[in-house]
């Protein structure tokens, strides 16, 4: 009894700190008027998501925005986050693979859980480092994520550089919220329809820009970018699968021979990847290298703004230009 005693002391004494005028956190966080908590994967999640959300929600992201998907080891204050949350958006396709195991710990019944990329066309993940010409399109409701180890699924998750794909995200994670959140209907619906109107804006913009590329071939470091050549008339070719993954000597001399063939005037390396073996390449072809953001990672701060999303798109189109050159 006495220990209880002793804290509601120390509240007492607490409280009449806050009320003598002690900085109080609390009283001045700006999320405490935003009753539903929403928690985010990664970074094209949280910027889809805080767009969306404006002053309606709370958006926490679960992975740290320097880290990617690949690299996230859930620790306790993550199912803490997870418990006391209404809501989780996710990109799906096997991007979140941690993701399953992650809920059933968390025990929070009454979480839902917004599937981004449910009704978004997508594209068979090919491996190897080779992609077909032509790609059968098939539904994201059709399947269930099944990553295994740092493979993804049997999709190709990366949906949100595709700007038209982008939107329907967009809009998936808009019904999610109205439906969770009744009370802030409009502003949800009022929220999305104005990044996804800058969404389409982007696409026309990007489509009038990569016109004269149209059967282009680019090389990036890892398979990200098949959704993003489709739509502008590209291919996209890579070294490795994954990001994580080390080129065999086999991929090298694929990509060098693709390189040769295509007449590239650099390869497409991610931030802070820095693989050696990619950039030897690029020197013994004695082309350049530049870079193309795939978005799985960023700053803290840049996470917060959704248009961080068309900064780093534009940059990205910019220097594919220079990569394919004339």
């Amino acid at each position: 009894m006495a220990s209880v005693f002793s804290r509601l002391s120390a509240m007492s004494l607490l409280l009449g700190l806050v009320a003598c005028g002690a900085p109080s956190v609390n009283n001045t966080d700006p999320t405490q008027s935003k009753g539903v908590k929403v928690v985010t994967t990664f970074l094209p999640i949280t910027l889809f998501t805080e767009a969306v959300a404006g002053d309606c929600a709370d958006v926490t992201a679960l992975i740290p925005p320097n880290l990617g998907p690949h690299d996230f080891q859930a620790t306790p204050s993550d199912l803490t986050d997870l418990s006391g949350a209404n809501v989780l958006v996710k990109n799906g396709l096997g991007m979140e693979e941690f993701l399953d195991d992650l809920i059933s710990s968390a025990d929070n019944k009454d979480l839902v859980v917004i599937d981004s990329s449910t009704g978004v066309k997508t594209i068979k993940a090919a491996g190897g480092g080779h992609h077909d010409d032509h790609h059968d399109d098939h539904h994201a409701d059709d399947h269930h994520d099944h990553g295994h180890g740092h493979s993804h699924g049997e999709y190709d998750p990366h949906i949100w550089l595709d700007p038209v794909r982008a939107a329907q995200q967009v809009e998936n994670i808009r019904d999610g919220l109205v439906k969770a959140d009744p009370s802030c209907a409009d502003g949800y619906k009022n929220n999305a329809d104005q990044f996804t109107a800058k969404l389409n804006e982007l696409n026309t913009e990007f489509t009038a820009k990569l016109k004269p590329y149209n059967g282009k071939t680019f090389v990036a470091f890892h398979d990200f970018a098949t959704y993003f050549a489709n739509r502008y008339g590209l291919k996209a070719e890579f070294l490795v699968d994954l990001p994580e993954m080390n080129p065999s000597p086999a991929d090298l001399q694929r990509v060098a021979a693709q390189v040769k063939n295509s007449g590239l005037k650099a390869l497409l390396t991610e931030p802070q990847e820095g693989n050696r073996s990619f950039n030897a390449l690029a020197k013994d072809l004695r082309v350049n290298i530049v870079e193309f953001n795939p978005l799985e990672t960023g700053s803290a701060e840049s996470a917060k703004v959704p248009g961080t999303y068309f900064e780093v798109m534009r940059s990205n189109v910019n220097n594919l230009v220079k990569a394919i050159g004339d």
